[in-house]
């Protein structure tokens, strides 16, 4: 079977074998998709939305800004990654998510999302057992917080965003390109 092209395919068939068919559902998931400007908030902490984003282009971050102004960076996203999660279950968003860099991202309305527990079974239970993926890294990331001295904590960062690139196709064997810096989480605009 081909390389899947659209990022969360890619990253998804990782985890389970996919017919053809289950593919197409997967990349319809991934379309149409919209632009987002660099520093421009795809979801803001405190406020309703309706749906989960696809990330299909480009870096965000997921943060929580505090009321004396400080920024909590609770982790990146990368293309292929879902964004809304777990937050949708609750009634406003729990934290901000900013693009990094011009972005693109596939709008998917959480009726969407729960009709392929009906019609496509197969396909919901890898998106969230992707969910239960994302949960263990988080768990990784308060280890690292509570565990990890300081040098460990970017070392266990810099594998983990080489593992989650590679399943995507956008790393080699020992590299990626990172296009963060230490100022980027300060800059950002209201949608």
């Amino acid at each position: 079977m081909p390389e899947p092209i659209n990022p969360l395919t890619r990253k998804l068939a990782q985890l389970a074998p996919f017919s053809a068919a289950d593919r197409a559902v997967i990349d319809a998931l991934q379309s149409p998709v919209r632009a987002v400007g660099r520093h421009r908030e795809l979801i803001r902490s405190g406020q309703r939305y309706d749906g989960l984003l696809i990330l299909i282009e480009g870096i965000a971050i997921r943060s929580r800004v505090f009321h004396d102004g400080r920024r909590q960076i609770l982790n990146i996203a990368i293309p292929g990654d879902i964004i809304g999660f777990p937050a949708c279950f609750f009634e406003t968003a729990l934290y901000s998510v900013t693009a990094l860099s011009d972005a693109q991202v596939a709008p998917v309305p959480f009726a969407q999302l729960l009709r392929l527990f009906e019609e496509h079974p197969r396909v919901a239970a890898t998106i969230f057992w992707s969910f239960a993926c994302e949960a263990a890294i988080y768990a990784e990331h308060l280890i690292g917080v509570g565990r990890r001295s300081a040098a460990e904590r970017v070392g266990h960062f810099l594998l983990e965003l080489l593992m989650r690139l590679q399943a995507i196709g956008l790393a080699d064997e020992t590299s990626f390109r990172l296009p963060l810096t230490q100022g980027a989480d300060r800059r950002c605009a209201g949608p």
